[in-house]
């Protein structure tokens, strides 16, 4: 410390702590033991199937500034976010004043002193230190007093907490005895510490606190360095896996997260062993930080269902630790994971995977009831703030399930068959593709002397055309397009479905066989841009089609006909708004429209343009809406009378008061009808797609009721 002048902040470094320099002797054992805890870890996440996660470096970048370094996620719960972000940002704060320490003393680099010392080793490294301490109570608190049902309780949570607070505050009485001891002219920057301070000379002697510092600083150490090792086996592992986790993850959205099955090459359909997952899906598990949000979003769940997505990934991560020794001999030769039996692997990596357990497991959360309750919704990817991908591993549950053992609920299996024989999902319907059409005079594409003619082709979707509740929706749009003047046509007889349902379902091969049937159509008439009033469709369009050669512009109808509405095309001179309407309007947002394609905006533009009193809002809107109960073929099920998630959602949307539920999707626009009318009571409260309340609102009375046979 002599190079540095008399009178420049500062302090001793290691003062009144002999045989200091043993601190390296001990470091170097615990850094081993900590990077092999880390390499075990990446070894069992290698034994999956590789997927590319690490392109597109940018966009990767910007996602870990915003949801790692920024808590983007976290924040969305006040309590936790407040003292999670302390324990992040105080751990990240006394890294780099133990960083500082560290240059001054072994590369006698004198930057711990003047300003820098006052404003940041000091005072700033204290005030987040305090953060720490802070948010070890309220974690503390929340764990041992609050107790909320979404958190997972174990005895290692306990300890993680109580150690954390422990190494923070004997970080704090070391620092105050030496102020106090010393008499440090610059104690009084160190606010934390300077209270210890003031408070031990009033108690103590000079002598006792110097044995006591002594003391606590070697056990203020050893615990630290127990920490740094033992963090790597426990769910303290996150601190790496979180951000890796959430670098890795899927950047095209949440319609996009299914990936294809090669089915040439697989030896099994679906996923029903840990190496059938991908090595994200593997990192995933021990990335959970077991907050639970993603099962108090889910709809199953909190109509009273099994499901629980925080307990799947739970469930995986303990079977992937209990199988390691097996897991681990699936790696072949290079570190690549083994696919099943493919003949290339090794012969003891062969029957290493054939020992693993099934996925798959009765009285498991993956059990097949539990599996089969899921509506797609990825509520729980949107809720988690490490971007765990739990949507994808219970659809690759469902695919085994389904093309593997032929074991799924009556109604989907029936839904499936129309879909193979029909070429749609409803087996009683009595209409046919065209029915809905009459008397509008519609072109459609196979008529036309020269197909490309039409500016765009307007897909009515099975929901549209084969629905009764629905026909008055796809009339609407048809409408309201022939207004704008729009040139569009659509397919007629030649439609099929998208393939939607029996994807989520889990009939992957059944998909594909729609999707390239319809690819091959829509490209026969050189089709540029696609109109649908069904925001399942639209999914399967925009984010799923092309890799069948399906390139097409796609819009929503709620989107398309506010780009009318922008371009003057539509509700413009004589077609403006006569009659705004009076009615108390709250809006449902579609599960595929919003949170699947991030398109919240269209729709509420359109009603606000078409209403005279202010739109309702419910808290369960925009990204955190609450599914309809419609999708992953729950629409076809029959659920239990205490278990219907389009009630609950109901509910939630008649306390608003309004006395129509607009919506923006055929799935949406049936469930809610159904659970409206189940919960409304004496009230008169109707529920109608945009396209119809907009067509209302323009003078056509048609809009206000399904189309009578």
């Amino acid at each position: 410390m002599s190079s540095i002048p008399a009178g420049v902040p500062t302090r001793e470094i290691y003062w009144n702590v002999p045989f200091h320099d043993l601190l390296y002797v001990f470091l170097v054992p615990t850094l081993a033991i900590a990077a092999w805890g880390v390499y075990r870890r990446v070894r069992l996440w290698r034994a999956g199937q590789p997927i590319l996660r690490f392109d597109r470096l940018g966009e990767r970048l910007d996602l870990f500034v915003k949801d790692v370094l920024a808590q983007g996620r976290v924040v969305r719960s006040s309590y936790a976010a407040f003292f999670h972000t302390g324990l992040v940002i105080g751990f990240l704060v006394l890294f780099a004043a133990t960083t500082v320490v560290a240059i001054q003393a072994d590369l006698k680099i004198p930057i711990m002193q003047g300003p820098f010392y006052l404003f940041f080793q000091s005072l700033t490294v204290d005030l987040f230190g305090l953060y720490v301490l802070v948010g070890c109570a309220m974690a503390g608190y929340r764990r041992w007093k609050t107790k909320p049902a979404k958190l997972v309780y174990t005895d290692e949570a306990t300890r993680l907490v109580l150690l954390i607070g422990v190494i923070s505050l004997t970080g704090f009485l070391c620092e105050g005895w030496r102020i106090a001891v010393t008499d440090d002219p610059w104690g009084g920057w160190s606010p934390v510490g300077f209270v210890f301070a003031a408070a031990s000379d009033s108690m103590m002697s000079d002598s006792l606190m110097k044995t006591l510092h002594t003391g606590t600083w070697w056990f203020h150490m050893a615990l630290s360095f127990g920490f740094v090792a033992w963090a790597p086996y426990t769910k303290m592992l996150h601190v790496l896996t979180s951000p890796l986790n959430i670098f890795t993850a899927n950047l095209d959205g949440y319609g996009a997260s299914l990936k294809p099955l090669d089915f040439e090459k697989a030896e099994r359909l679906g996923v029903n062993a840990l190496t059938d997952f991908t090595w994200k899906d593997l990192l995933d598990l021990d990335a959970c930080t077991e907050c639970g949000r993603c099962t108090a979003v889910c709809p199953a769940n909190t109509v009273g269902k099994t499901l629980s997505p925080r307990d799947i990934i739970l469930d995986l991560r303990e079977l992937m630790h209990n199988n390691a020794p097996a897991l681990l001999t699936t790696l072949g030769a290079n570190g690549a994971g083994t696919k099943g039996a493919d003949s290339s692997a090794p012969a003891g990596a062969i029957d290493a995977a054939a020992t693993l357990p099934p996925v798959i497991r009765e009285g498991t959360p993956l059990d097949p009831e539990a599996l089969f309750s899921c509506t797609t919704c990825a509520a729980c990817m949107e809720a988690c703030p490490v971007h765990i991908e739990q949507l994808p591993k219970i659809i690759d549950a469902r695919r085994y399930l389904v093309m593997e053992e032929a074991e799924f609920p009556e109604g989907m299996m029936n839904a499936i068959t129309s879909l193979e024989s029909r070429q749609h999902p409803f087996p009683g319907t009595q209409f046919n593709r065209t029915d809905w059409a009459e008397g509008l005079g519609l072109d459609v594409l196979g008529d036309m002397e020269d197909p490309t003619e039409a500016e765009v082709v307007f897909w009515v979707g099975c929901g549209g055309a084969l629905v009764e509740r629905n026909r008055s929706t796809v009339r609407a749009t048809a409408k309201l397009l022939k207004r704008a003047g729009v040139k569009f046509a659509i397919l007629g007889r030649e439609e099929s479905c998208t393939g939607d349902p029996a994807r989520r379902i889990g009939n992957e091969f059944l998909y594909e066989m729609l999707a390239k049937g319809n690819v091959e159509t829509l490209n026969k008439y050189g089709t540029k841009q696609i109109v649908t009033s069904c925001p399942h469709c639209f999914n399967s369009f925009k984010n799923e089609y092309p890799q069948f050669g399906g390139d097409y512009q796609v819009h929503h109808h709620s989107q398309y006909l506010q780009e009318l509405v922008e371009d003057g095309r539509l509700l413009n001179g004589k077609d403006d708004v006569e009659k705004k309407l009076d009615r108390k309007v709250v809006y449902h947002d579609p599960c595929y429209l919003g949170r699947h394609n991030g398109e919240y905006k269209a729709p509420r533009a359109l009603l606000d343009g078409a209403l005279n009193t202010k739109r309702e809002e419910v808290a369960r809107s925009g990204r955190d809406s609450f599914c309809c109960g419609g999708g992953g073929g729950m629409m076809y099920i029959d659920e239990k009378p205490d278990q219907r998630v389009n009630q609950e959602r109901a509910s939630q949307l008649l306390e608003s008061g309004a006395d129509t539920v607009a919506v923006g999707c055929p799935f949406c626009a049936t469930m809610l009808e159904d659970g409206v009318n189940a919960r409304k009571g004496d009230r008169e409260v109707s529920v109608m797609d945009i396209a119809e309340l907009l067509l209302e609102a323009a003078g056509d009375d048609e809009a206000s009721a399904p189309v009578a046979e």
